[in-house]
């Protein structure tokens, strides 16, 4: 039986910002095509009834495995997105690898014994190599605890910690009110500067999990290594310490590998039909850390994208805007592909024809749209999201106008490219295993998954096929003043990222 759905007339929402950040509503109608609702009732049908993201998600974890960029499995991984996205019809000239060549880190061994101050008598602690630690690294140091690990605990201590191994928290225990963590790469950058000779981070998850990621700001090797303990092995670790009145030392011993390294971004292009020099690129990454198979970072992510590009080809949509469909590699060591495709279109001068960029890294169940900093796009988002909740009332249409770093629309968006978000949801117990050695297929929700399948679609052909696009493309000073007001520009001076002279 055919369902029917009631769509009010779309309304312009106009959002004047206070100094508060408080947004006003204003209403009034925005001349969208009715075609929208038409194709979004489409969408919704198809994908909730032929939706293949779960189950090529849970094909590929089995057959593949990690989809770390430079192995054996990343290269595995490619090519099952190549062959996947041929199979949904896209033809020899539609889909094509993007090859590049970059420097990549990539673990080997590691060890981390603890040892009381006058005795042989070690203890094996489980370890990872946190991203970006020395190719080989042999220390002994006695540990000092400096807790979460902020600028205050550093300081703090900043007359003890020379020489020593810092252990610290990867998020916060115990945090006092408004105080906000630091990336894990930014702890190591302070015991850096103050002299530590290692670091072991403490994770703050139960169930012995692991976590890895670059303990980098840069992208660059550190000078000392970084490894990640359990939340158990943190507990157990700072008992010794009271027991041992503080006197134990840390020896860590690793080797990595840090070498160039060829890998490949997968493209499928969905030609326009009455604007194909003009582009809205859908992005996730396909690359994952090799503790386990990623299936949420960034598995529900890339494989949501491929299976958008299923549902393109499935309903014959032709979109007045050429679609790129592009699963990135090396996502995790830096934003490797997508900083290649972004300089490869700089070179040939194509980097204008980028009108938009929508990514989905980790993004899952979405409930409303972010329009990333750009408010002049705040009414046609507002528009589109309320078609979308008319096709579908459990989608809230919740709106957010915020940028954030560091995934790949960062290339894109500091070359002044518009980017929009997805505003999505994951459990606790899910977002526990980030970047962890529990990051696999059980934690997947297929209907969660297909949501996001859903409302993305509806998103791209909007963008794809409206008349217009308010946002445009930013010059540099715009970008420059922009990424000021988002509040980026120290992230990005911390990272080596921001190019302009102040």
């Amino acid at each position: 039986m055919a369902r029917r759905f009631y769509v009010p007339p779309l309304r312009l929402v106009l959002f004047c910002i206070g100094t508060a950040g408080t947004l006003t509503v204003l209403t009034g109608y925005y001349p969208e095509k009715d075609s929208f609702r038409k194709v979004f009732i489409r969408i919704d049908k198809e994908v909730s009834e032929h939706s293949r993201a779960y189950e090529t998600l849970a094909e590929a974890s089995n057959q593949v495995g990690h989809r770390l960029t430079g192995s054996p499995n990343g290269t595995r991984a490619e090519t099952y997105a190549f062959d996947l996205l041929s199979s949904y019809g896209y033809g020899s000239k539609d889909v094509r690898y993007q090859p590049f060549e970059v420097e990549a880190w990539m673990r080997d061994t590691v060890t981390l014994s603890i040892v009381p101050e006058k005795s042989d008598n070690f203890r094996d602690v489980p370890v990872v190599a946190l991203a970006h630690s020395p190719t080989e690294a042999h220390i002994r140091g006695e540990i000092l605890d400096i807790g979460n690990g902020l600028e205050g605990d550093f300081a703090a201590l900043r007359d003890k910690i020379k020489g020593k191994v810092a252990l610290v928290n990867i998020g916060l225990a115990a945090p006092t009110k408004g105080a906000r963590n630091l990336h894990r790469s930014e702890k190591t950058a302070l015991a850096i500067q103050y002299g530590a000779s290692g670091v072991i981070m403490v994770n703050l998850v139960p169930g012995n999990v692991l976590l890895t990621g670059t303990a980098s700001v840069t992208g660059q090797l550190i000078p000392i290594p970084s490894v990640c303990i359990s939340l158990e092995s943190g507990e157990a670790l700072r008992s010794w310490m009271q027991e041992e009145h503080g006197r134990l030392q840390a020896m860590i011993d690793m080797t990595n590998t840090s070498r160039k390294i060829r890998a490949r971004n997968v493209i499928a292009t969905l030609k326009g039909s009455t604007y194909p020099n003009e582009k809205i690129i859908v992005g996730g990454h396909l690359d994952s850390w090799d503790l386990a198979t990623g299936a949420i970072d960034n598995g529900i992510g890339s494989f949501a994208v491929m299976d958008i590009a299923r549902t393109f080809k499935a309903l014959k949509l032709k979109p007045k805007r050429t679609v790129e469909f592009v699963l990135f590699m090396g996502e995790e060591q830096g934003l490797l592909g997508s900083k290649a495709l972004v300089d490869k279109l700089k070179k040939t001068g194509q980097i204008d024809q980028v009108k938009y960029m929508l990514n989905l890294d980790m993004t899952n169940d979405p409930t409303g749209l972010n329009a990333f900093g750009h408010s002049d796009m705040l009414p046609f988002l507002n528009a589109v999201g309320e078609t979308m909740k008319a096709v579908e009332p459990a989608f809230a249409n919740e709106m957010r106008n915020q940028a954030g770093l560091h995934s790949d629309h960062q290339p894109f968006m500091l070359q002044g490219v518009p980017v929009v978000g997805m505003n999505g949801h994951l459990d606790k117990e899910v977002l526990d295993c980030y970047h962890a050695n529990c990051d696999r297929i059980n934690l997947v929700n297929a209907e969660q998954l297909k949501n996001t399948v859903r409302y993305s679609t509806m998103l791209l052909y909007a963008l794809a096929s409206a008349d217009a696009i308010p946002a445009k493309r930013q010059t540099d000073t715009q970008t420059r003043d922009y990424l000021v007001t988002q509040g980026l520009r120290t992230p990005l001076q911390i990272a080596n990222e921001w190019r302009w002279k102040e």
